[in-house]
């Protein structure tokens, strides 16, 4: 009779930039749990791209912190990736796991785990999560392979307007105005957005006199977007999952940050090719119209970023170091790795820390490209 694999859920029911930012944490679990069944917890519709991560065995169809349909059989480890509690550690505690991995909560007690730092880079947090309970994680492992379906538009300079919140949204003219600049350059442009953001979607592809063919939204599943992504010559964004994407390949991009700043959820120091622009100030990452700081970034500011991540290219300095090397140009150390205090196969409860203490994604100021607007 065969011996049926311990089992180990995951709960990360989130969007797609939440999915991978957690990748080291998530990997640190799978690499640390030989011969175990690892079940990723996520919403169906990025499933495709959980399982190309290598992440993870079988996927738990869950979206938000909705009740968790019974699992098929006993699970031995819950781990919570989601958030901080306590409805998160109790949505877990409803499967009855044999032990729960997940941040201490004054509402929550018997869960032995380290405190929340609500100032800490999401990689970063995830990491230190696992390593307080022995899973060695590397901040740095953020990579995925390329997926296995054609893109729509290979080299492409990829244009996404669309964003978690309205307050995170920079608006569709300026887009727009930026993929008209492009194209003019000669430059192949296109425009991505799921179903409910066809209209600003096309919108942009209009302003911008993309043609029909420009207009992409609604029309890649999560394996053709990452493919497209991949495969593209530069990408423009603003702080969602797509900005996430051109990490995890290493594609040039240009990430308008506002009203959360890229120390929270920027691309990590190692990778220059990621240009952020952030105008300096901070206001509701889930606000119902564009935030004031995001505003302060103008179309020219965009298409200057734009040109020098195309000169680059043109220039033959698409590829980077390693994710363990140096940027040699700005002397940013790379990541470090955060060891757990025991083996990889160790799950007891002790607090843990970054490692040295210091935040593995602290960026110097000269490490992100930062607009100084004069205040009116």
């Amino acid at each position: 009779m065969a011996v049926r694999a311990p089992r180990a859920l995951v709960l990360r029911a989130l969007g797609l930039g939440d999915l991978l930012t957690a990748l080291p944490a998530l990997r640190a679990l799978r690499r640390g749990l030989p011969g175990w069944r690892l079940t990723l917890a996520v919403p169906r519709a990025i499933a495709p791209i959980a399982l190309l991560g290598g992440a993870a065995d079988d996927i738990f169809p869950a979206r938000g912190l909705g009740p968790l349909p019974p699992p098929d059989g006993p699970v031995e480890l819950a781990v919570n990736l989601h958030g901080s509690g306590p409805r998160s550690h109790r949505l877990l505690r409803s499967l009855r796991p044999g032990r729960l991995i997940a941040f201490a909560h004054p509402d929550v007690p018997g869960v032995d785990g380290p405190a929340w730092n609500p100032a800490e880079h999401e990689v970063a947090r995830w990491c230190r999560l696992v390593a307080a309970h022995g899973f060695d994680a590397d901040p740095a492992d953020l990579d995925l392979p390329r997926p296995p379906v054609a893109s729509p538009a290979p080299g492409a300079v990829v244009i996404h307007p669309g964003a978690g919140y309205p307050s995170r949204c920079w608006p569709a003219e300026r887009y727009g105005a930026v993929a008209a600049a492009l194209r003019d350059q000669g430059h192949r442009v296109v425009v991505t957005g799921g179903a409910g953001e066809a209209a600003t979607a096309r919108r942009v592809a209009v302003l911008g006199g993309l043609g029909p063919g420009g207009d992409l939204s609604g029309r890649t599943g999560p394996l053709e977007l990452a493919a497209l992504v991949a495969r593209a010559r530069l990408v423009i964004c603003g702080d969602t999952g797509v900005a996430h994407l051109a990490t995890a390949y290493r594609t040039p991009s240009v990430l308008l940050f506002g009203p959360t700043p890229p120390a929270l959820w920027g691309p990590p120091p190692d990778r220059p090719r990621h240009q952020v622009l952030w105008s300096g100030r901070r206001g509701d990452p889930r606000g119902l119209e564009p935030d004031p700081g995001l505003l302060e970034i103008s179309p020219e500011h965009v298409a200057e970023a734009a040109a020098r991540a195309l000169e680059r290219l043109e220039g033959g300095t698409r590829d980077e170091p390693s994710a363990r090397g140096r940027d040699r140009r700005g002397g940013l150390p790379r990541l470090a790795p955060v060891r757990g205090p025991a083996g990889p196969r160790y799950l007891g409860g002790l607090p843990g820390q970054p490692a040295d203490g210091v935040d593995p994604y602290h960026r110097p100021p000269a490490a992100q490209e930062r607009l100084h607007v004069p205040e009116a």
